[in-house]
């Protein structure tokens, strides 16, 4: 169950909502999300669900089921916005009750002095009702149910700083500090508001596949009637239309009709494919050419956008080693704060016997020692990554997953459907009988169009002439594991197997009775001959095609695999990051040596099983390495579990994208390199932050407790840690990374226009 708490502020608030729902019978799992504001929980079905929501109101959090379209973005907004109002109130005061100080600084008299100090005051004090609500509201909820968060010490300083200059106004005091506790709210303010629009755009970016989710779906009434209903009212089974321009609603199978979709958002593929019955389609796959009828295979929880939209949200909801720390250090600090303040108090009371100055030594220390620059060292930057890897198109499951991204020193590849781009290309070599090489190329397409083979596939999608458009064929037939047969101008024609398609060999390069490899799909068999487009000889285990006419060969068409066109470069990157690379695959061994030797890769394994894989990885473990699993199908999914941390291509299966800790969203690879440089800098300013937190408190509270800080300088130096925390994570964004072109999460509209539809 997931539960919308707006209420969610710090890491003392995340720390008390888990271990309350923690504590609940039944409940495995709490994970609350600063960055949504959302709580999700993991409970048997003995729990009591209105429990979870008793439980969270009774620790001060109102807690509600959340809307069905944003997490949390109208709140978002509105939050900011009152940030913002109250940062320009703050900042307004602030500046002019420093300036009634300096008049005060400059050695006023007593009656001038003491209009300086009640001016500053009637300024002051609506500013501070104002500007420090935002601290004194969720101070006081969390102090009337019995615990404490961040806000708890930040207001206790304002209001005593406040309490003890207003006394020090009505009896003349020589010195107030209204100007501490307005500087100490506007700083405080700066990082509250820089950190709500970073946690506004990582939600953003998280909430961006929204945009390719249509607003309803057209269900088929068993009667033949169509109804619109929510996508939450989809069910498994459902029959869906789907019309020209529209987006897949929900993850489901092509029942009827024939088109062409768009699946770039899916799998980052920019040419268009055909989809015929019983195609998979994703959620967000956006149809251009006719209308089909769908078959519902999940509901719209379970989306392929639902799930991806969930990991942004884990990402920046889990929390990794330095988050977890952070998070401690920060809930324990408050105690530890009022402690220091009250024996400091006390210390000097005892010592001076002048219980003002007592009073503000102890507020110094408390304000100076505020642990908001350690609650905030690790969220900001944690959220400042997830978004910067949106940008790229990857998304990480959750921080433990950055942390360990950023130390790994090996990275072992699959091949096919990984390196490789899993559809096949092919080159043709035509028979010398008279038969032009267009117009063997348009029978042997006119043939492929009746099948979906990825080899009938791949001929059709070649960029080549010859179009299947002028050759008539009647009566075209897949004979499984042969080939493809039909009949042009009355002659019979054959696209499939050598022993199946001749009489003998093609040009002597068709060997004759040779065996298909198992399972291998109709009209292919293992050869040793054939050539890769960059000229390489394919040695063995290559597969063809052969065309005849009336039994005589003439053409022999050559299928390879391809390797993705961003492979080099990624390898070529992650390289330079000084990484070792393995490739590891369960194809023969010519065609990994092959792809192995295209690519620079000097240690490789072919027919690897699973368990191989599995084992490959575990060595490489004990020997002390982290390693970076990069695989896309069910065979590589235990490897994937046992990486220290895992990669799966947009294109992977299911069983892949659910084992891999990191989802490359538009199947690129230059994402892996990017992904590793972001999370490398990320872990450095991480630590980074957390260096800057712990020696400013180690070093200001000894000062404060000594008496060697005003409250003024107090406030001015914890505000000014605060603001140096988030100004060092926001490093993060001009970090370059070795990729493509941005990921653009925005629709592309110019493919719902007209001319695109019938293209």
């Amino acid at each position: 169950m997931e539960l919308s708490v707006p209420a969610l502020r710090c890491g003392g608030c995340i720390r008390t909502i888990e271990d309350s729902l923690g504590a609940l019978p039944g409940v495995v799992r709490a994970r609350a999300n600063l960055t949504t504001r959302r709580v999700r929980v993991t409970w048997r079905s003995d729990g009591d669900a209105a429990l979870l929501i008793d439980t969270l109101a009774a620790h001060g959090f109102e807690a509600c089921l959340p809307g069905p379209t944003s997490a949390g973005g109208a709140h978002g907004n509105a939050e900011l916005s009152r940030h913002i109002k109250a940062l320009a109130v703050a900042g307004f005061a602030a500046g002019n009750v420093m300036m009634l100080s300096i008049g005060v600084w400059s050695g006023a008299d007593a009656t001038t002095r003491a209009l300086f100090h009640v001016l500053s005051a009637l300024i002051a004090l609506p500013a501070l009702a104002y500007a420090g609500r935002l601290f004194f509201a969720p101070a006081w909820q969390a102090l009337r149910h019995g615990h404490v968060n961040m806000d708890v010490p930040i207001s206790i300083g304002i209001l005593v700083t406040a309490l003890m200059s207003v006394h020090d106004t009505l009896v003349r005091g020589e010195a107030v500090y209204f100007d501490a506790a307005l500087m100490l709210v506007f700083f405080l303010l700066i990082g509250r508001t820089l950190d709500q629009r970073m946690r506004d755009r990582a939600r953003d970016a998280s909430e961006a596949v929204s945009r390719f989710e249509p607003d309803s779906a057209q269900v088929i009434d068993p009667t033949g009637g169509q109804r619109s209903v929510t996508l939450e009212a989809l069910r498994i089974g459902d029959r869906v239309r789907l019309d020209i321009g529209a987006r897949v609603p929900v993850d489901a199978t092509v029942e009827d009709g024939r088109s062409t979709v768009d699946r770039s958002l899916v799998t980052g593929e920019s040419v268009p494919v055909d989809v015929a019955p019983g195609a998979e389609l994703q959620a967000g796959t956006l149809n251009l050419v006719a209308p089909l009828v769908l078959c519902v295979t999940a509901e719209a929880c379970d989306s392929f956008l639902a799930r991806i939209r969930l990991m942004m949200q884990q990402a920046q909801g889990e929390r990794g080693r330095y988050r977890r720390i952070a998070d401690r250090a920060a809930t324990l600090y408050a105690p530890v704060v009022h402690l220091a303040a009250l024996l400091t108090f006390i210390g000097w009371w005892a010592s001076s016997g002048d219980v003002h100055h007592a009073v503000s030594v102890a507020v110094a220390v408390l304000i100076i020692t505020c642990p908001c620059a350690l609650g905030l060292a690790v969220p900001v930057v944690q959220v400042i990554a997830a978004r910067r890897l949106m940008e790229i198109g990857v998304v990480v499951r959750d921080g433990g997953a950055l942390e360990r991204l950023a130390g790994v020193d090996t990275v072992v590849f699959d091949k096919t459907g990984t390196l490789t781009t899993g559809r096949p290309g092919w080159e043709q070599r035509t028979a010398d009988t008279g038969c032009t090489p267009d117009r063997a190329l348009a029978l042997a397409r006119a043939l492929a169009r009746v099948s979906v083979h990825p080899h009938a596939r791949a001929l059709m999608g070649g960029e080549r002439a010859g179009s299947p458009a002028s050759i008539g064929i009647e009566g075209a037939t897949e004979h499984a594991g042969l080939g493809l047969e039909a009949r042009c101008e009355g002659r019979v024609c054959r696209l499939g197997r050598p022993d199946w398609a001749v009489e003998g060999d093609v040009e002597g390069d068709v060997e004759g009775d040779v065996d298909a490899p198992p399972n291998t799909v109709p009209g292919t068999s293992g050869t040793r001959a054939g050539a890769a487009p960059d000229g390489d000889t394919i040695d063995e285990d290559a597969t063809r095609a052969v065309l005849s006419i009336d039994g005589r060969a003439i053409a022999t068409f050559t299928f390879h695999d391809t390797p993705r066109p961003d492979a080099r470069p990624a390898l070529e990157a992650l390289r330079g990051q000084r990484l070792d690379i393995e490739l590891l695959s369960g194809d023969a061994p010519g065609p990994v040596a092959l792809l192995a030797s295209r690519l620079g890769i000097t240690r490789w394994r072919a027919t690897a099983l699973p368990g191989d894989k599995l084992a490959r990885v575990q060595a490489l473990q004990a020997d002390g390495r982290t390693v970076l699993m990069v695989g896309d199908g069910v065979n590589d999914s235990p490897a994937l579990a046992a990486a220290s941390v895992s990669m799966a291509p947009g294109s992977a299966t299911e069983v892949g994208r659910c084992a891999a800790d990191v989802l490359l969203l538009q199947d690129r690879l230059l994402g892996a390199p990017g992904s590793i440089t972001i999370a490398r800098a990320a872990h450095r300013l991480v630590r980074q932050n957390m260096t800057l937190a712990l020696l400013y408190n180690l070093c200001a509270m000894p000062l404060a407790m000594a008496g060697l800080v005003t409250p003024l300088i107090a406030a001015l130096s914890m505000s000014l840690s605060s603001v140096l925390v988030i100004l060092n994570a926001l490093r993060l964004t001009r970090v370059p990374v070795p990729t493509g072109a941005p990921c653009d999460t925005r629709p592309d509209r110019t493919l719902l226009a007209p001319e695109h539809r019938t293209a």
